[in-house]
């Protein structure tokens, strides 16, 4: 029994419902969105848990690969360019990234894999067609989700206001950042129980950062170049 992904899991299911309820209670589609992005991270450290509890099964490898391989990074970062980007911007983009999951998704659950090539979780069981869609949707998603907190950060830094954003922008961005490390080791031949360590770091730091904004269901106030806009966010 693998205990990392099975904590990691609790973590992203209490963190998804903690924004879910944010979302209830403000209606931002950023809130909505990320709380999407949680719950697929619920769901992959999940079907890890289950791979190292169970065994591996062609139905959850294939939900492994489509939801954490492939969509967690990006609706986590989909949700920074709804918070950061005009709304029109944030739709236009939201539906290129629909129609691509809905296009990886037939491709996931439709190719032949053998799982028999495997000894341990990683993509190497997906045809090369599969596996070249990752790095799009992971460097969309990671670029978005930090560079989205590394701009706040600066932001707040650089007009001096609440120093506690500055921490906690920080804080996720290298939460964000430790997963695709994970996978980075994972791609490079690495084993599986680094990448489990840096998912559950990562997903631990970045709800320790959300939690530091203090004001993780009010308004604030957030420095823009030409003055102040009256926004709600986390971070």
């Amino acid at each position: 029994m693998d205990i990392l992904p099975l904590i990691s899991s609790i973590v992203a299911l209490i963190f998804a419902l903690t924004v879910l309820d944010q979302f209830f209670a403000r209606r931002k589609p950023y809130q909505l969105v990320w709380s999407l992005g949680l719950f697929m991270y619920f769901i992959s450290t999940g079907t890890e848990f289950w791979t190292g509890t169970w065994g591996l099964n062609q139905v959850v490898y294939r939900l492994w690969y489509l939801i954490g391989a492939i969509f967690v990074a990006a609706y986590l970062g989909m949700g920074t360019i709804y918070l950061l980007a005009p709304r029109r911007v944030a739709h236009i983009i939201m539906a290129v990234l629909l129609i691509a999951s809905v296009y990886a998704a037939f491709k996931v659950f439709t190719v032949s894999i053998d799982l028999s090539t495997l000894d341990h979780l990683s993509g190497r069981a997906m045809p090369l067609g599969v596996r070249l869609l990752t790095p799009f949707f992971n460097t969309f998603g990671t670029v978005a989700l930090v560079g989205g907190a590394i701009y706040s950060a600066v932001v707040y830094w650089r007009h001096r206001l609440m120093p506690h954003r500055v921490v906690s922008n920080i804080l996720i961005a290298v939460g964000a950042l430790l997963p695709a490390f994970g996978g980075i080791h994972i791609r490079l031949g690495g084993g599986i129980q680094l990448f489990y360590l840096f998912e559950l770091l990562g997903i631990i730091i970045i709800f320790i950062g959300f939690l530091r904004s203090r004001e993780v269901f009010g308004f604030y106030r957030v420095p823009l170049i030409h003055g102040f806009k009256k926004v709600t966010q986390p971070y």
